[in-house]
């Protein structure tokens, strides 16, 4: 059973990918079709970035995975023996 600081970090982590979430659909969804004056867009970042910031972000996860995979595999790996 999860403790209370456990089920405190798990809703802190949902409430981080929610806003995470919701926070890049209006950059992608929405903006685009509201003028360039609105007031909304100085809040966000230009729209090149919507494609650049991801991008980066799984070039880095697909190297902390493959990293972290040499890393089992280099410490379970067994000297074969010499007959």
């Amino acid at each position: 059973m999860a403790t209370g600081v456990d089920q405190a970090v798990g809703m802190g982590l949902v409430l981080f990918s929610l806003s995470l979430f919701s926070y890049y659909s209006v950059w992608v969804i929405v903006l685009p079709f509201m003028d360039s004056d609105h007031i909304l867009h100085k809040y966000f970042l230009p729209r090149e970035y919507s494609v650049i910031l991801p991008g980066i972000a799984a070039v880095v996860l697909l190297l902390l995975i493959g990293t972290f995979t040499a890393a089992v595999v280099w410490m379970n790996h067994k000297p074969k023996k010499a007959d």
